[in-house]
């Protein structure tokens, strides 16, 4: 396993984290945490085998969160120095007095082990920042050269994303943490351009960005150079492929697709902040209120949905979050039903209060807890409640995709995200994606376009019949999931089966532009 950084560990964390600490308990706080963080992030992008720009970014800094008379105060800087640290305990302070006179109600967490010098590293074999950029950008460069030598394939982009990050943790319970984890996203995308028509067709990787190293890249956890292979036939299918008729389709999602179908329409919808009302950016609040809890059918008996911040390689994925709560997995939806929330620690007490218990586990006594869901995404900012790692779960001993395909006698198979809409309350929806293919009598015998598919949460979730089995289970996810104001962006993850879904409604996506 890789080692935390020499370079980080030699910063002055705990320095600064007494100073802060200390004055916030000298000022009267309840609570105060304080972060050291070091992010750095690089991006690279080639253009038809050229190299297009390459970037380069480290960010450090310092934060301090207090609860003061019942109220959330926070700064940051980034001048690292015990002095400036205990400055930012006191602007926190300042800013908690100003807003309490604006709280309803006083700010109170729920209660949490303390851990005392607890270290994690993310899973990962090779460090992405430990190769030099000169390899990055051949690596890049031969597969956009496979991809350019193919027929049919006009223009090649390919684009690299990699993420360090580093966090030290302290509160004034005794806890203190300290963290690296990295991230990688790699996407290949290649585009037949049609002259004769003014048109093009364009055809991405279905590589989902993950919480890896450079191995990646080079043959741990996906085969690059034989998706790269497929991808201009099928390119060159696509483009002379029919436009679909509007109608009711059975569908077999894919995992490359459907990931993202459980982010927009069960992992947002299952924040407690947005279930009470408390946070609406990004697209809203939910109807998966509170009152329906232990009740809402939000599928068939099929759908059984996780919560997880500790699964291997998972975008969310973390040892302690940013309260010093240990990461843990817990259920959201049972058997179809809805059965739990996603919290920090705030959320956890509130809930607590209300006399639902949303936190814990089934048939436990005692206070809630968090199941450490609170995140910020740089120094800069206070940690709200994020997404962990949601995801469908596959039924053991289930069958193949092929298999899912042979109960289909008129439907489409999905593969590949791309474009979304779904309402402020996370219940109506449309998904499109990247590739289709028509089932007729349990067989694919062909490529369609403009396919979109229509319907509310529950009717969706519903309309799942079956899951394939651990086999087709892949872990997909994004960068940049968005939520709060000033807005945040977190990486997360969805791991997911291919799934069997009757009766849904398929748009033709020109028709409905109105082309």
């Amino acid at each position: 396993m890789p080692e935390i950084d020499a370079d980080f560990l030699a910063l002055p964390a705990h320095h600064l984290a007494d100073a802060a600490l200390t004055r916030a308990r000298e000022l009267g706080a309840s609570h105060a945490d304080f972060r050291l963080e070091r992010i750095r992030v690089a991006s690279m992008s080639v253009r038809d085998a050229k190299l297009d720009s390459s970037t380069d970014s480290e960010d450090i800094g310092l934060a301090v969160r207090v609860v003061h008379d019942g109220a959330w105060g926070f700064a940051s800087g980034i001048e690292r120095t015990p002095r400036a640290a205990a400055l930012l305990a006191e602007q926190a302070v300042a800013t908690a007095k100003v807003s309490r006179v604006l709280s309803s109600k006083p700010v109170e967490l729920a209660d949490e082990p303390i851990h005392t010098n607890a270290s994690w590293v993310s899973s990962y074999e090779i460090n992405p920042f430990d190769v030099a950029e000169s390899d990055r950008a051949a690596l890049l460069t031969d597969y956009s050269e496979r991809l350019l030598s193919a027929d049919g394939v006009d223009h090649v982009d390919a684009r690299l994303t990699q993420v360090l990050e580093n966090k030290f943790y302290a509160d004034l319970s005794g806890t203190t943490t300290t963290q690296q984890r990295v991230r990688i996203e790699p996407v290949f995308t290649a585009v037949q351009v049609d002259l004769a028509a003014g048109g093009f067709s364009s055809m991405r990787s279905l590589a989902p960005p993950v919480g890896r190293g450079w191995e990646y890249l080079t043959g741990t956890g996906w085969d690059f150079p034989a998706e790269l292979a497929e991808i201009p036939a099928l390119l060159s299918e696509h483009a002379k492929a029919p436009s679909v008729t509007a109608g009711t389709y059975d569908l077999v999602i894919d995992p490359s697709n459907l990931w993202l179908t459980i982010h927009e329409s069960i992992g947002h919808a299952t924040e407690l902040d947005r279930a009470l009302g408390y946070e609406a950016a990004y697209a809203g609040t939910s109807f998966a209120t509170l009152d329906k809890l232990g009740s809402l059918k939000y599928g068939s008996a099929a759908l059984n949905v996780t919560g997880d911040r500790t699964i291997e390689h998972g975008l969310a994925t973390i040892g302690f979050d940013d309260e010093g709560v240990a990461t843990t997995s817990f259920d959201i939806i049972r058997d179809g039903t809805l059965v739990g929330y996603q919290l920090n620690r705030q959320m956890a007490h509130d809930n607590w209060q209300r006399g639902l218990g949303a936190a814990q586990p089934a048939g436990a006594d005692g206070p809630p807890r968090s199941n450490g869901c609170a995140f910020a995404d740089s120094p800069g900012h206070i940690p709200l409640q994020r997404m962990a790692n949601v995801s469908l779960q596959p039924t053991a001993g289930g069958g193949s995709t092929a298999d899912l395909i042979a109960g289909v006698e008129r439907g489409i198979y999905v593969v590949g995200d791309k474009s979304w809409s779904i309402d402020m309350q996370r219940y109506n929806f449309q998904f499109t994606g990247q590739r289709f293919f028509a089932i007729a009598n349990g067989e694919i015998t062909g490529q369609l376009r403009d396919v979109a598919y229509q319907a509310t949460t529950t009717d969706f979730w519903g309309s799942m019949q079956a899951t394939g089995g651990p086999q087709t289970y892949v872990l997909g996810g994004a960068f940049n999931c968005g939520k709060g104001q000033p807005g945040q962006v977190a990486a997360v993850s969805h791991g997911c089966p291919s799934a069997l879904f009757r009766g849904v409604n398929v748009l033709n996506t020109v028709s409905e532009g109105g082309r």
